[in-house]
Order: C-alpha cells, then sequence, then structure tokens
C-alpha cells in the first residue's frame, strides 16, 4: 500500500494542473470571445476631414454579438485636458448593429478626442483614443460632401496655388449608410453632390436633414445617372428644377468649357456678384472691393473630350433657369430652394467622357466656388480673426462685473511697495526697534491681501444672473415654418457652482465659447449628454465671472411672422404680420445692398410698408458704423483689467443687426475677414444670391423655453427674427 500511494500522488497532482491550465483558457477563451463579439469604430467628420468653427458629426458604429447591456458613448478631448465632455447612452441587444451620431464642434488648431464605449458599471467596454482629423480646412475653405455612384466618382477639385492646406478645396466621400440625419452637422459643407442612383438609399429622416440643410443655405448638386432614379423617389422629383423625360446622345458640348472660360469667378473670399446669383433673381449692384475675374479665361480646350459623344437627359425646366446648354439641350440648370439652391447636372461626371475630360479639375472649382485669386497667387493667407461668439458675449455679458483700471492696479502697487519699503523702514528706525520688521512685514501681506480681496468683492460681487440672446432664421416650409436657432447665454456665477441645463428642442446642441485667434474654445469643464434630439448639461462656472455657452437648434413650428415683398417700379411694398405677442420693433428691410428702416408692428397684427431705395443706407455703411467697435469690445472683454465700458455693447438690435452680415466688416483686409463666424451666421449670400431679408427686435421675448434649470435671481432674454426674403 504505501508503495501504491507514492505511485498514484504524482499522477493526481499532474492532472491537477492540467485541469487549472484547462480553466485557465477557458476563461481566456471566453474573454477574448467576449471583447471580439463587441465592434466600437469611430469616424470624425467628413471622412476625416473638417471644417473650423464648425459642427460636425461623429458617427458612431457599434456591432454586439456578445451579453446584452446598456452603454454610453463618452467622447473627451485627449489627454485629460480640461473642456466639454460629450455623452450619449445606447442600448445593445445581443446581435444587433448601431451607428449613432454626436455633433462636434471644432474650433481651430488640430484637437483630439478620446472615445469610450462605457457599460452600466461605468466599465470601458471599447475605446478609440487620441481620434484627429486627418486634414482641417480654413472656415473660409470649400468643402464639397459627395453620395457618389462609385468611390472613383468623388469630386476632385483643382488645388490652389496656396501654400496652406488649409485653403485648398477639399470633398469628402461620405457613405449612405453613415450620412447624418442632423441637418447642424451638415452646415460645414458648402455643397453636397448626390448621384441619383444613391437617392434610393437615404432615408427618411436623411433626406430631411438635407432639405434643412438645404433651406438653410445649402448648394446641392444632383447628377442625373438615369432618368428613372428621379421620377422614382419623389423627394427628389419633388426637388428638382425641371421633368426628366429620356437620355440621349450630344455629340457637341463645347459649352461646358466654354462656361468656364467666360464666366466669372470671385476674386477672394466673397463670391462675385455674377457666379453666385441664381437664375431668375435681380442682378444686385456690384461691390467694388469684390471685382470678378477668371484665373481661367486661356484654359485650353480637351478635344478628345469636344469629340466625345456625350449622353444627357432631356428634360423640360419647370421652375429653374438653364445655366448652360449646348444648342437647345440644356446641360444644367439651377434653382433657388429657400435660402440654398439646387443645381442640375442632366449628365453623370462619373462616366465618359466626363469622368476623362482634363478640365473636370476646374469644373467641379467653379461649382464649388473656389475663390479665383487662389489660382493666380501664392500670397494667400488662411482668413483668420476675432470669434463672432465675442460680440455676442460683449453684448449680454453681466453689468454686475466690474474691472479694476490699470491706473489703479500701479497705484496699488505703488503704495504696497512704499510701505513695505521706505515707509516700514522709516517708522521702525523712529521707534528703534527695527528687528520687529520680521513681524511687521507679514501684518503689511496679509492687510494688503484682505485690501485686494474687498477690492475685488466690491468689483466682481453680485446675484446669480442669466441672459439670452436668440438669432433665429424664419425658414418658410409649407404651412408652417423651419426655426433655426443660436441660443446665445451668458451665466453670472457669485460663488463656484455647478449648474444645470436642459433643452428639449429639436437637434438641439451647446457648446462653449469659441474664442478664434486663440483657436481654441471655453476650457471650462462641461458634460453635455444628448438625450434623443435634445440634451442635458452640467456646466461648471467659477466665483464672480461671466461664462458665454452657445445653443444651436432646429425646431418646426407655426409661422411666427409672414413677410411678402413686392416691387413697385422703383419702391417696394412689405407687409409684415405679427403673430406673436410682442412687439416687433425696429424693423430693418435689407435689399439689393442697402438698409431700410420700417418702424414697428404691435403684436398680433399686420401692417405695410411702402419705401423706396434712397430711404435707407448701403448695407456696408450700416455695418461699419454699428461694428465700429466690436474688435475693441471683444479684446476688452477678454482682458482681466481696463475700463469695463470698453468690453460692452448697448445698443443690442443694431449690433445684433450688424453682426448678421460680418462679410462686410474688414473686407479689404489682405488676411480676409476680421471676424470669424460659424456657417449660416452671415446673412450676406442671401443679398448676393439677389433676395432680400427682413430684421425685426423683439425684446424680453423668447422663441423657446428656457435651457436653465435653476433659478437665476436676475435674468433677460431678447430675440433678432432674421427671414430670408423672395422679392416678387
Amino acid at each position: 500500500m504505501p508503495r501504491f500511494h507514492r505511485t498514484i500522488r504524482p499522477w493526481c497532482h499532474l492532472t491537477s494542473r492540467v485541469g487549472q491550465l484547462g480553466s485557465l483558457f477557458i476563461l481566456l477563451g471566453g474573454f477574448l470571445s467576449a471583447h471580439a463579439a463587441l465592434q466600437f469604430d469611430v469616424f470624425l467628420g467628413y471622412d476625416g476631414i473638417v471644417p473650423e468653427a464648425s459642427w460636425v458629426p461623429v458617427v458612431c458604429e457599434i456591432k454586439n454579438d456578445g451579453p446584452s447591456f446598456n452603454g454610453t458613448i463618452e467622447l473627451a478631448p485627449a489627454g485629460g485636458n480640461q473642456g466639454q465632455t460629450l455623452r450619449l447612452a445606447v442600448e445593445l441587444p445581443t446581435g444587433t448593429l448601431k451607428r449613432v451620431v454626436m455633433p462636434l464642434f471644432v474650433t481651430r488648431g488640430y484637437a483630439r478626442w478620446d472615445a469610450h464605449l462605457l457599460d452600466e458599471r461605468g466599465k470601458s467596454r471599447g475605446e478609440q483614443l487620441g481620434l484627429g482629423p486627418r486634414k482641417q480646412v480654413s472656415q473660409a475653405t470649400p468643402l464639397i460632401g459627395a453620395l457618389p455612384r462609385t468611390a472613383g466618382g468623388t469630386p476632385v477639385p483643382k488645388p490652389t496655388l496656396a501654400q496652406s492646406q488649409e485653403l485648398q478645396p477639399a470633398a469628402a466621400r461620405i457613405l449612405p449608410s453613415i450620412f447624418p440625419d442632423n441637418p447642424l452637422v451638415l452646415e460645414g459643407l458648402k455643397c453636397l453632390y448626390l448621384n441619383s442612383e444613391r437617392a434610393a438609399e437615404l432615408t427618411k429622416p436623411q433626406v430631411n436633414a438635407i432639405f434643412a440643410w438645404l433651406n438653410a443655405g445649402g448648394h446641392l448638386i444632383v447628377a442625373v445617372e438615369q432618368p428613372s432614379d428621379v421620377t422614382s423617389s419623389p423627394w427628389l422629383k419633388d426637388m428638382f428644377p425641371c421633368d426628366l423625360k429620356d437620355l440621349k446622345a450630344v455629340p457637341h458640348h463645347s459649352d461646358l468649357e466654354s462656361w468656364l472660360r467666360d464666366e466669372p469667378w470671385p476674386a477672394s473670399g466673397a463670391p462675385s456678384q455674377d457666379l453666385q446669383r441664381l437664375p431668375g433673381r435681380p442682378r444686385t449692384a456690384p461691390q467694388p472691393e469684390a471685382p470678378s475675374v477668371n484665373p481661367f479665361s486661356n484654359l485650353p480646350s480637351d478635344l478628345d473630350f469636344e469629340a466625345a459623344e456625350m449622353q444627357v437627359a432631356v428634360v423640360t425646366v419647370r421652375d429653374g433657369a438653364v445655366t448652360v446648354k449646348s444648342g437647345d439641350t440644356p446641360l444644367m440648370v439651377a434653382a433657388p430652394r429657400g435660402r440654398g439652391r439646387i443645381t442640375a447636372l442632366l449628365f453623370s461626371p462619373e462616366r465618359e467622357p466626363v469622368r476623362s475630360w482634363k478640365n473636370l479639375g476646374v469644373f467641379w472649382a467653379k461649382l464649388m466656388e473656389v475663390p479665383g485669386g487662389w489660382y493666380t497667387s501664392r500670397d494667400v493667407n488662411s482668413p483668420g480673426g476675432w470669434s463672432s461668439d465675442g460680440i455676442f458675449g460683449a453684448m449680454i455679458d453681466s453689468r454686475q462685473v466690474h474691472k479694476l483700471p490699470v491706473g489703479w492696479l500701479l497705484l496699488l502697487l505703488l503704495v504696497y511697495l512704499v510701505v513695505i519699503g521706505p515707509l516700514d523702514q522709516y517708522w521702525l528706525k523712529k521707534i528703534g526697534k527695527p528687528m520687529l520688521t520680521w513681524i511687521t512685514f507679514p501684518c503689511y501681506v496679509v492687510l494688503f491681501s484682505l485690501v485686494i480681496y474687498f477690492i475685488g468683492y466690491k468689483l466682481r460681487a453680485g446675484e446669480s444672473e442669466w441672459n439670452e440672446l436668440h438669432l433665429v432664421d424664419v425658414l418658410a416650409n409649407g404651412d408652417h415654418d423651419e426655426l433655426r436657432g443660436r441660443t446665445f447665454s451668458s451665466i453670472y456665477s457669485p460663488a463656484n457652482q455647478r449648474y444645470d441645463l436642459a433643452s428639449k428642442q429639436k437637434f438641439a446642441t451647446l457648446r462653449g465659447e469659441f474664442i478664434g485667434w486663440g483657436g481654441a474654445a471655453s476650457d471650462e469643464k462641461t458634460t453635455v449628454v444628448q438625450k434623443g434630439d435634445g440634451f442635458d448639461a452640467q456646466i461648471f462656472v467659477p466665483v464672480w465671472t461671466s461664462e458665454l455657452l452657445v445653443s444651436d437648434w432646429w425646431q418646426s413650428a407655426p409661422a411666427p411672422l409672414r413677410v411678402t415683398l413686392r416691387r413697385q417700379g422703383a419702391s417696394w411694398s412689405v407687409n409684415v404680420d405679427n403673430r406673436t405677442e410682442r412687439k416687433l420693433a425696429a424693423i430693418q428691410l435689407v435689399v439689393e445692398d442697402r438698409v431700410i428702416p420700417l418702424g414697428e408692428v404691435p403684436p398680433l397684427e399686420s401692417r405695410s410698408f411702402t419705401v423706396a431705395k434712397d430711404q435707407g443706407l448701403p448695407l456696408r455703411n450700416y455695418v461699419r458704423n454699428n461694428a465700429q467697435n466690436f474688435q475693441q469690445a471683444v479684446q476688452s472683454r477678454q482682458s482681466a483689467l481696463g475700463r469695463s465700458e470698453r468690453g460692452q455693447i448697448s445698443d443690442l438690435p443694431n449690433a445684433s443687426m450688424a453682426a448678421s452680415f460680418l462679410a462686410q466688416v474688414g473686407y479689404d483686409q489682405n488676411y480676409g475677414n476680421a471676424f470669424v463666424a460659424p456657417p449660416g451666421l452671415d446673412l450676406s449670400p442671401v443679398i448676393r444670391h439677389g433676395g432680400a431679408v427682413l430684421l425685426a427686435w423683439a425684446d424680453d421675448f423668447s422663441p423657446a423655453k428656457p435651457i436653465y434649470q435653476f433659478t437665476p435671481r436676475r435674468s433677460h432674454r431678447s430675440t433678432l427674427w432674421r427671414v430670408p426674403l423672395t422679392i416678387e
């Protein structure tokens, strides 16, 4: 028996070790399979391209073949930096593939973000660290999104001579499966190219986003692959400016190259009058500071292209105008759609002979309206300047905050030096106890610290305050309106405190202040949780400071006001129907580069006005008269010292209206505009297109519920209605 035990014991030990290793491999295999069952991918911007000072999409694609769980997507600045953290809750049942879009505001500079997928316990189940754009372009650089038939069909605009990559026109291919359904994140695109074959792959929310983006000023370019692609898509058929019939071969189409050579191009960052003017709208007065020039007036012809037959759709123009035609056959038709426009290419640039056309890059550059001056000079600087956010901050920042003038600061410093130096030495020497300086010096430090705190308390202490200024574009859409709102909110805190915010509006977002020259946004810690179309947020505001926040939103609503504009010889007839319960004051009509005051309209009333052109001021003069102190106010506002009134703007109605046409400020400077504004804030393109704008001020009025979830001791709200008009 003893020998038997000595024999079996090693075998038992070996069996135990094998069992332990087997269990370890099973656990390791289960761990690896669980992680392999979850796929977390993040796509930043438009195919990795982001424009500055714009909302861009962050598309998160999650495939879960493992156990179900409720996850949270978290997007935060990389490296543990302060800033805004975005979160989005998502349910992930077993065997699902989900794609969600998070709006992200991109400032200047190549910032990076960390994306995490967290479970209910806060454990990271997937991550993408150090996410950054593969390319960032200037806010003035044309960017075209593309839904081509093939990857090779993505537009490739001709490169410019500019040395900076930020000024090279860019194209981003977007797959229909990850195309955003939020119109806010489409605003970074100047143009959108759609091959008609892709129209059927778009969902209804994606189509609605395109409609909203187009109505707010986008440029949709649709290429006809087959007429049936358009006729079988009701939304595209209704939007199209012409009725399609069939395809036919066109042997002569040299008019396309003539269009590239003959039509004018914009010379600088602002589009030229002739290029921007939509068919069917009146030509506005030329601007001497924005001359038209064509850098391709001597463009050589592509003989192979002109000799080949091209398949062109036969159409009947419905409500557009022919831009280019070959004989009696239209090749391109354009038409206005709200603030934007649609261009129908009645041929496919993805098929021969256009695909091999040597001048195709110039063609795309022309459609994208790349400034012509960028093709004639290498000395082109990236447009930059102060942010437009600072202008509105100077309007609504709390007036409870006062600054210490530099002179008083220097005087206080001089007194401090005198006290701790000659005065201390004099009186201690006089009493014969110089060693007491070890006691008096700390007392002086404490005394002056208390004095400084008392001065700061008197200059900064106050009550909690919340001020709002709404810029709302009223975009007609059938029997109701689409409201594109920009809510500038300023919060003043008398203590270090966190505040809760929430919005239930459609496609509502929240961001901090964009600084401008510094290329950054406010670095105060903010957490924004996207909930459906709205958001919940928590912000931290330091003691005795005023923080600026911006909420961008879309909302369908009954028309708050209806405006009709008719030309009567050398004058205009304007009817303003105020359907709100607040008086509309300081109403201004901007038409043909003139600003004409109209007066007031009481609540729930309608009034008609007849005005002549000589009653107003030139738009540029009006803007510059009211924007004289914009730059000084923005600079002073960011300084902790100086005169308080230098960082304040008191005339809110006229300043808000002038800020709606920022392209008129500093246009003659060689580095571009003096201010950088997010897309859509500047209404100058509406006037260049031949349209008009009505501006109306409503004091103590808000078109939406306040987003603050606390009770401020002080508050004020006001609204600027901006109504784009077509002259009838």
